[in-house]
């Protein structure tokens, strides 16, 4: 597939045209917002088999065949081009498809209140084909060894229609905050932690869930050992169940990385332990923060280099961000949150207050700012096709097992299209 930005002055008519496409397969793929308002700087997924590359100032037929990890030879003859010519500034050349390797792909759900809004399952029905695993947020232990279930509706119907894993989500949240007493509790009361696997083992025989996954935060730094020695116990326990154990992790750039959220997660220990684990490589901007972008390249590479120092790449998901916020500007520290937008909603806010959209190379994240209509400015970051697919880039680059979304509801159509581009998604 060929992604596009949108020029000053270009219409979805003359892109068509271009690609040798039509309109109607153009909006249709993409659910383009704003067809009849296109934003400069916008990016469009083209669906074409393969792609085009146009000819650079300075391009050789080497440099742009390295590019795509292909041969020149190859890039010629498919061309039909000699393989001494020089190139023309502009030149169109087709690119083939590339062989695609599998990787596994996880999404959360998170039904709130009391009931799961239509929306929100149509969303996981939507997105089910491309995933290996669903997980619907969460299972909240309880200090008596017990569990409080999330809403699941049809989530399990959905899966098994799909040949999706379900995954169980279990987490030590209380009033809606990680709570390092609780973890204390189940990490430090064999009694306790007994009677929770013996729950789990229940609930998940009754669901249908076939992995088992911990996402517990904010431990004591005291209880690290304990929370690996929690872990050796239950994947013993669910191993004879034929069930997969999976964890949560900190976005950690060293083992002795200090702070609330890290220290008791043992990468090392993890990546023994556990079949796989996601790390959190997103939320360096975030509501209550900065404007910055949610997951930039360079941090999540950080992360994850230093991940595979510690286990076997392939028991490592990358997290993905399915969304970005809006910060109202100035911004002060214990103020007003920023807003969660999809990316969607973030292109009708450029089109609907006529702004660019730009591309921070560095983060490898697009942004705008806008103008409210109470004069107020904002600032937006958020994920384009692009941005995603510096994220696959990285997968494939690091050999992961493959990427792990939080969370599905806000819509970005062009993730799946680039997601099935790049990879065969694995079904268990």
């Amino acid at each position: 597939m060929q992604i596009h930005i949108v020029q000053q002055g270009q219409s979805l008519y003359g892109i068509a045209q271009a690609y040798s496409t039509s309109v109607e397969e153009i909006v249709q793929t993409n659910e383009i917002p704003n067809p009849n308002n296109l934003v400069i700087g916008q990016a469009i997924v083209i669906p074409i088999k393969g792609q085009f590359y146009y000819v650079q100032p300075g391009d050789s037929l080497y440099q742009i065949a390295q590019k795509f990890s292909m041969s020149y030879q190859e890039l010629a003859t498919i061309n039909n081009i000699p393989i001494n010519s020089p190139l023309s500034i502009g030149l169109r050349l087709y690119i083939p498809e590339k062989e695609k390797r599998t990787v596994e792909s996880n999404a959360y759900i998170e039904p709130r209140g009391t009931s799961v809004p239509a929306n929100l399952e149509q969303a996981a029905r939507e997105a089910a084909p491309y995933l290996t695993y669903l997980g619907p947020f969460s299972f909240q232990i309880q200090r008596d060894g017990s569990l409080k279930e999330p809403l699941l509706n049809n989530f399990p119907e959905i899966a098994k229609q799909q040949n999706v894993t379900l995954m169980m989500a279990i987490t030590n949240l209380e009033n809606d905050q990680f709570s390092d007493e609780l973890g204390r509790i189940i990490l430090t009361n064999t009694e306790i932690q007994n009677k929770l696997l013996d729950n789990i083992v229940k609930t998940a025989k009754k669901y249908g869930f076939r992995d088992i996954h911990f996402d517990m935060e904010y431990l004591r730094p005291q209880d690290r050992e304990a929370y690996n020695q929690f872990l050796r116990k239950a994947k013993q326990r669910f191993s004879k169940e034929g069930w997969l154990l999976s964890t949560a992790l900190a976005p950690k750039t060293s083992a002795d990385q200090k702070g609330r959220w890290y220290e008791a997660h043992d990468y090392k220990a993890h990546g023994e332990i556990v079949d796989f684990v996601v790390i959190m490589t997103y939320e360096w901007g975030y509501s209550a923060g900065p404007p910055l972008a949610v997951s930039p390249i360079g941090p999540v590479r950080e992360v994850l280099e230093y991940a595979i120092s510690e286990m076997p790449s392939r028991k490592i998901m990358m997290g993905q961000n399915l969304y970005g916020y809006d910060w109202t500007l100035p911004f002060v520290p214990g103020g007003q949150y920023a807003k969660a937008v999809s990316p969607q909603q973030a292109i009708q806010l450029a089109s609907n207050n006529n702004v660019a959209i730009q591309y921070d190379q560095k983060s490898q994240a697009p942004h705008f700012n806008y103008t409210d209509e109470n004069g107020k400015e904002h600032k937006v970051w958020f994920e384009d096709a692009r941005s995603i697919q510096a994220k696959f880039d990285l997968i494939k680059e690091l050999d992961l097992r493959g990427i792990s979304y939080w969370k599905l509801g806000l819509a970005f159509p062009q993730n799946w299209l680039l997601l099935s581009d790049n990879f065969i998604i694995e079904k268990k």
